[in-house]
């Protein structure tokens, strides 16, 4: 399919190399004007359009507004706001007059954005809503250096127009417009000052391992990442981009201000995370990169509908699981394909998997890439055996985004790939990855200890554990610092062993332990939706999360689903004993990091008695903690909870 793709113009592209974000939708505007359409956003069930004329218009009008406010040059701005085109405007406007952004997750908390907003001493915050607002507001004698705070939904702020600390992202834009008419060449003599060697913005890393580092990221950082993508990538003009993952992180970034401005390629934003799946079907995207975690909760949403479907559907998908994962299985070896079994394949396809890739709105996709965590080989496999163009990916903030992929015809469900255009990978002594790549970030904010240590005679140390194999792909083996040996000297990788777990609909997050141990121990997050499910089905009853993970016959579900994984670890890494968490990790509670990954040295200590409880023959045991609400609101829960062997 992918040489039937219209390719970019690569000339056309390469003139732009030498520019800065806001001077590229400068050239695109003028080059794309009316014609074509740059961003969509699905409000109300209608999606609403911009050409790249409106994109550049509201992109100024907001540079001048932040420059009529009194931003400098070199100054620091927080955007908090949802996947909806505000966010480009601010980011690419603020860049236009010398600012720096930071994105910040809309989910944190009030003290976590203070911490970070302070770290960076932002001088201007562009929130989404009311909640953002509120949050801000509750602390807002401890950001001294926020001059100001623009909310962009009015939905719910009608009584907040009083509080000369606060304004609209339309009074922002209207106050640009009056600057422009005033001083007609402002916004151009200030858009051509930008280099792209500066910095355009900073990214938070994921903080698996203590505070968020803030790396820096330059303009020319972003053009050469999106070029690596434009060369290999089954992209053409007229294609789609859709936006799901937050903007906080690396991957909508590498997209929405670096391969669509740089392409005119579209920029969708769907209207909420529950019509995803049919705003993919009305958009039809025909590449996206997402977490580990979306290809993981999708193929659990799938087993279970399966699993409740009639027998002749349950049938069908069975068989087709079996003829789809033959012919994986076959090109994965690079062995060639029997006839007989491609023929089946076709039938499937047509019966079987193209009904259900449109269902789940994946039909015009012609490659899905996932990446940001390990996923078990199992998912890769589930998804291309039934026709989906499912990729395993590497990459890093530090490395400005993705750039190492598995090449179409090469894919091996345990390897992240090969790089991309321009970038070289080697393997330390001590199994250390380096990279070394065009697109590598500046630094880290205000820490040039760390900045040094990652940068070293120009390769990134990335910090993660991995090897080449003989066809030259790279499989990670975790990060190095995690990985474990037990006592009887075995190294384990804990990622290799928690993906696997993961793969089963049932579980939701594991954490195993096995640190100078004599065995294998972990912590299991049962998916509470469809262990909910598989319990009402038979007639359990239940009241909480806590409640449903300590019914009986929930734990041999679970226990069941841990031995089918033992079955295909190898004995060192089997588990023998695990633990059913009384609560979710949560990232409210610090458990786990904004992008979804387990603070593993947190989670230790904050449950290092249940941790030992399993390597000294207790059977179970009382324990206190907190649990936060959904209304934010803390509670304290006192329950037993059972030590479960597994063999």
């Amino acid at each position: 399919m992918e040489d039937k793709v219209e390719r970019f113009n690569q000339e056309a592209l390469s003139s732009l190399m030498n520019f800065t974000l806001p001077q590229i939708l400068f050239k695109q505007a003028k080059e794309l004007g009316e014609n074509k359409i740059a961003l969509r956003e699905k409000m109300y069930g209608i999606w609403l359009s911009y050409n790249w004329v409106d994109y550049f218009r509201y992109t100024k009008n907001v540079a001048l507004g932040l420059k009529a406010l009194g931003l400098k040059r070199g100054e620091n701005i927080g955007i908090i706001t949802d996947n909806h085109p505000e966010w480009l405007f601010t980011e690419i406007g603020a860049q236009a007059v010398g600012g720096i952004t930071v994105n910040l997750f809309t989910s944190s908390i009030a003290k976590e954005l203070t911490t970070m907003l302070n770290r960076i001493q932002a001088v201007y915050v562009v929130a989404q809503d009311q909640e953002q607002v509120d949050k801000l507001l509750e602390m807002k004698e401890q950001l001294s250096h926020v001059r100001k705070v623009i909310y962009v939904d009015q939905t719910g702020m009608r009584t907040y127009t009083n509080n000369p600390w606060l304004m609209s992202f339309k009074e922002l834009l209207d106050l640009g417009a009056k600057l422009d008419k005033e001083q007609p060449n402002l916004f151009e003599e200030e858009l051509w000052k930008g280099k792209p060697d500066e910095v355009a913005l900073m990214i938070m890393t994921s903080g698996t391992t203590g505070i968020p580092k803030l790396a820096m990221i330059s303009h020319k950082s972003f053009t050469e990442i999106a070029r690596k993508w434009v060369e290999t990538a089954p992209i053409g003009p007229g294609d789609n981009w859709i936006s799901i993952t937050p903007t906080a992180w690396i991957v909508d970034q590498m997209w929405g201000v670096g391969v669509s401005p740089l392409t005119g390629m579209t920029m969708n934003f769907p209207e909420t995370l529950e019509t995803i799946t049919e705003d993919f079907r009305e958009i039809g995207p025909v590449v996206i990169i997402t977490s580990s975690r979306f290809w993981e909760d999708l193929a659990s949403k799938i087993r279970v509908k399966i699993a409740d479907a009639g027998w002749v559907k349950r049938k069908l998908f069975a068989l087709g699981e079996k003829i789809g994962g033959a012919l994986v299985d076959h090109e994965s070896k690079k062995e060639p394909v029997p006839t007989s079994l491609q023929i089946l394949h076709k039938i499937f396809a047509r019966i079987v998997y193209r009904p259900l890739l449109d269902r789940v709105g994946c039909a015009q996709i012609r490659a899905a890439i996932t990446g940001g965590h390990p996923i078990s080989p199992d998912v890769i496999r589930f998804f291309r055996a039934k026709g989906l163009n499912l990729k395993h990916a590497y990459g890093l903030t530090e490395g400005g985004g993705v750039f190492q992929v598995q090449p179409d015809k090469e894919v091996k469900p345990e390897s992240v790939g090969k790089p991309l255009p321009r970038t070289e990978v080697k393997i330390a002594e001590d199994q250390e990855v380096l990279v070394r790549t065009p697109s590598c970030f500046v630094g880290y904010y205000q820490d040039p200890e760390a900045t040094n240590k990652a940068l070293r005679d120009g390769w990134l140390y990335t910090g993660d554990a991995g090897y080449i194999d003989d066809d030259g792909h790279l499989l990670i083996i975790g990060r190095k610092e995690e990985i474990m040996r037990t006592k009887g000297g075995e190294a384990i990788s804990s990622d290799f062993i928690e993906t696997r777990l993961k793969f089963s609909p049932y579980i939701k997050e594991a954490v195993v332990w096995g640190e100078a141990r004599d065995y294998i121990t972990g912590f299991i997050n049962i998916d509470f939706g469809n262990v909910g499910s598989w319990a009402e089905d038979r007639m359990i009853p239940y009241t909480t999360y806590t409640d449903l993970s300590q019914q009986s016959q929930v734990e041999e579900l679970i226990l069941g689903e841990v031995r089918l994984v033992n079955t295909q670890l190898p004995k060192p890494m089997r588990l023998k004993k695990i633990i059913l968490l009384y609560k979710l990790l949560d990232a409210d509670d610090e458990e786990l990091t904004r992008t979804g990954k387990v603070r593993r040295k947190f989670v230790y200590e904050q449950y290092n008695n249940l941790i030992e409880a399993m390597y000294t023959g207790k059977k179970d045991l009382e324990v206190t903690g907190k649990v936060r609400y959904r209304d934010g609101q803390v509670g304290t829960i006192t329950t037993k909870v059972k030590i479960l062997t597994v063999e």
